[in-house]
C-alpha cells in the first residue's frame, strides 16, 4: 500500500484590506510537516479538509485564491474565528 505524502498551505486574510485570502506558505512531504509544526508552535487553528488542500498547493505562494474557493475557505475562516472567540473569553 503507498503512503500518503502530507500536504499543507497557510492562509492569511486582512479583513480591512478587502482582498481574498492570500497563500502564504504551501508544501508537501517534510515542507508541509514544517508548516503544521510553525502553525502549531504559534498557536495557529489547523483545519483539515484534503479536497481544499489539494488545490491550495497547486496555487504559487503570494497568490490570492481564485473566486471558486470562496465559499471552501469561507467556511475554514469562520471555522478559525469561531475558535478565537470561543478562546479569547478564557
Amino acid at each position: 500500500m503507498k503512503k500518503s505524502v502530507r500536504l499543507a498551505a497557510a492562509l492569511k486574510y486582512e479583513m480591512d484590506e478587502g482582498k481574498a485570502p492570500m497563500v502564504v506558505a504551501s508544501g508537501k512531504g517534510e515542507t508541509a510537516e514544517k508548516i503544521i509544526e510553525m502553525a502549531e508552535a504559534s498557536g495557529v487553528p489547523l483545519h483539515e479538509d484534503d479536497a481544499l488542500v489539494e488545490v491550495l498547493t497547486s496555487l504559487e505562494v503570494g497568490t490570492e485564491i481564485p473566486e471558486e474557493l470562496y465559499q471552501a475557505v469561507a467556511q475554514v475562516l469562520t471555522f478559525v474565528w469561531q475558535l478565537d472567540k470561543k478562546y479569547s473569553k478564557g
